[in-house]
C-alpha cells in the first residue's frame, strides 16, 4: 500500500507543530522557575504577600500570594516621624510610610481588574525601568527597590514577568499612593 502524499504532508507538519509547542512549553516553563528565583531573591513575596497570624506566630499568607496589601485592612494614621527615625512599615509588611508618604505594595498577580493582568511584558520592563507605573504613570515609590530589579537584563525581567503572570489571580485592589500632604491629614 501506497501512503497518500497529503497525509504524510499533514502527518509531518503537524509533528512539526506540537514539537515546536513542546520546546516553547519547556523554554516557559524554564523562564517561569528562573521568574521564581529572582522573586525569591528579590524579596518580591516579602512586601507582596501579607501576613496572617498562623500556629507559630506572623506567616505569609500564600493564599493571597503576591496580591499586596489587603483592600479590607484599612490603616489608622501612620506614627509621627522624626529625626533619623523616618520611615515605618505596617504589621502586614504590605504598607509603609515616610518622607515620600504613604505606599502600598501593589497586587502582582494576574488577576485583570486589580493586579497586573492586563499588562504585557513591554509595560513591565519599562515599570522596572524607568520607575513608574506602567512606565509611564505615577512614581512607584519606596520601599519598592525599582532600581535594583530595573537593574536585571531583558531575559530575567521577562522571566520575572512570566513568573508572576503564572501565578494564581488574586482578586485584591490595593489602596492608592498617598502623597506626604495627603498622608499627614
Amino acid at each position: 500500500m501506497r501512503p497518500n502524499t497529503q497525509q504524510l504532508l499533514i502527518t509531518l507538519f503537524a509533528g512539526t507543530l506540537l514539537h515546536g509547542a513542546a520546546l516553547a512549553g519547556d523554554a516557559n516553563t524554564a523562564r517561569v522557575k528562573r521568574g521564581a528565583q529572582l522573586a525569591a531573591f528579590g524579596g518580591c513575596v516579602d512586601c507582596h504577600t501579607p501576613f496572617k497570624l498562623g500556629p507559630n506566630g506572623p506567616e505569609k499568607d500564600m493564599a493571597r500570594g503576591l496580591s499586596g496589601h489587603p483592600a479590607e485592612l484599612v490603616l489608622p494614621p501612620p506614627p509621627k516621624l522624626d529625626g533619623p527615625w523616618n520611615w515605618a512599615g505596617a504589621g502586614s509588611m504590605t504598607a509603609f510610610v515616610g518622607p515620600w508618604g504613604i505606599s502600598y505594595a501593589s497586587n502582582l498577580t494576574p488577576d485583570r481588574e486589580t493586579g497586573i493582568g492586563t499588562w504585557s511584558e513591554k509595560d513591565f520592563i519599562a515599570a522596572m525601568r524607568k520607575g513608574k507605573h506602567l512606565g509611564v504613570g505615577r512614581p512607584i515609590m519606596p520601599p519598592m527597590p525599582w532600581q535594583s530589579v530595573g537593574s536585571l537584563s531583558d531575559p530575567d525581567l521577562r522571566a520575572l514577568f512570566a513568573y508572576l503572570k503564572a501565578q494564581p489571580p488574586v482578586a485584591n485592589k490595593v489602596p492608592e499612593y498617598l502623597p506626604p500632604m495627603a498622608s499627614n491629614r
